[in-house]
């Protein structure tokens, strides 16, 4: 029964989800293949501009990321996931017309505050569908979309930047932007009829499976809430709270660093190594650490939901980020470079989906609702303090390597402070008054 039930739940949910966050991602990091591939020039925008208009994304994200996740509660997934796709997807498509880099930070301010809500809505979809040994596996299909989308949409991305200059009159780099905004606007469509809020609903699954899936996460609930019982105010302000979201805040500053000055990292190759490269193949070496992170996150999430080991499992990638990302820029040439970026690509996309089954083991309902969000929101005040804070030291000091040794300090950060917090707080005792 299980088997059979979690393969249909599996092959229903996780390719449509993966697709959505696919879309998601790329529309929220193709701005760093627009910068320097004509967008910075024409906007006059510096290295700490950039970083500006590439996090002000955030602000804007963290405002609403609370709120957001308690009305998927109220309204279902299905409903509010496609509410949030159509808005983000209209604000991207506008961001293809920016007079200024003034109204490029709007947009960006206002394609946060669209978006807001959506991965923790994920994440706290899959915990309606699949029971707790079985989501770091499912968290892990579902974020395999942050690789696959850098990695194809980095090429995607200068293919449509290099083909689409001068078509309906615009640059390429505003091609770009119009073309990868559309998807989102069609998937928010598709999303409002294709999801099922929760399994009782689900009916492609037969009456005994739906029963059993119903029941299974039910039971898994109620057992949550009767040790651990923690209310919507609690997982607002609780101290453990706050540290699982400054260990994600260290984890994903290197997701973000590298993430968005990568295609600008190598760019600048040619200058480091004397490489030449065009516009074509800096996107295909750019999508090189993302495909090598696909292959190896989903067998990683694997064995932590197999052993039910959990912190090291987040501990170990983050401790190789903390070296292997401020090593990159010290290699004697491109090929020892990709490989250092590769490794710190890889640790941050392993350590991400097992990071989440740790709040999700101890939170339920709309505490689960409230307090996912507020980890994923202030983790990732990131998104904005990365690329702005790598930006700003690149131009202050004219190199990047002490903006990268920043990410290693964080990651380093995040390591020990997993270890120092375990896998979950300890049982409420009822029998003490």
């Amino acid at each position: 029964m299980e088997l059979v039930t979690m393969a249909k739940v599996t092959r229903r949910l996780i390719p449509f989800v993966v697709l959505l966050y696919f879309v998601n991602y790329l529309d929220r990091v193709n701005i760093g293949f627009a910068g320097p591939n004509g967008m910075n020039e024409d906007l006059a925008m510096s290295a700490t501009m950039f970083g500006f208009a590439s996090g002000i994304f955030f602000f804007g994200y963290l405002l609403l990321e609370v709120p957001s996740n308690i009305a998927l509660m109220k309204f279902g997934g299905r409903r509010w996931l496609a509410r949030i796709m159509l808005s983000w997807g209209l604000i991207s498509t506008a961001t293809a017309f920016v007079p200024n880099a003034e109204m490029l930070v709007v947009l960006r301010f206002l394609l946060g505050m669209a978006e807001a809500g959506f991965f923790p809505g994920i994440i706290l979809y899959l915990t309606f569908w699949f029971p707790e040994k079985q989501r770091s596996k499912a968290v892990s299909y579902f974020m395999i979309a942050i690789p696959v989308s850098t990695a194809v949409g980095a090429t995607l991305s200068s293919l449509i930047i290099d083909w689409g200059h001068g078509i309906l009159g615009l640059a390429g780099w505003r091609f770009m932007f119009l073309v990868e905004g559309i998807p989102a606007i069609v998937l928010a469509f598709v999303c409002w009829f294709y999801l099922t809020d929760r399994p009782a609903e689900a009916r492609w699954l037969d009456p005994d499976e739906r029963q059993w899936l119903q029941t299974t996460l039910d039971g898994e609930r109620a057992t949550t809430e009767a040790t651990q019982h923690w209310p919507l105010k609690k997982a607002l302000s609780h101290p453990r709270i706050l540290a699982l979201a400054f260990i994600y805040f260290g984890i994903t500053y290197g997701l973000y660093a590298v993430g968005f000055f990568l295609p600008t990292i190598v760019a600048d190759f040619q200058q480091l190594y004397g490489t030449q490269l065009n516009v074509i193949q800096r996107g295909l070496v750019t999508s090189i650490p993302y495909v090598v992170a696909a292959l190896v996150m989903v067998p990683w999430a694997r064995n932590s939901d197999r052993t039910g080991e959990r912190v090291w499992h987040v501990a170990i990638p983050a401790l190789v980020g903390a070296v292997s990302i401020p090593a990159a820029l010290y290699m004697s040439n491109p090929y020892l470079a990709m490989v250092a970026v590769t490794l710190s690509t890889c640790s941050v996309m392993c350590a991400l989906p097992v990071f989440w089954a740790l709040p999700s083991s101890f939170l339920v309902g709309v505490a689960a609702a409230g307090g996912i969000a507020l980890i994923n929101s202030l983790g990732n005040i990131s998104g904005f303090s990365a690329p702005y804070i790598t930006g700003w030291l690149t131009d202050l000091t004219g190199d990047p390597k002490l903006a990268l040794w920043v990410v290693g300090v964080l990651s380093l950060a995040a390591a020990v402070l997993v270890v120092a917090l375990g896998a979950r707080p300890k049982p409420i005792d009822h029998s003490r008054p």
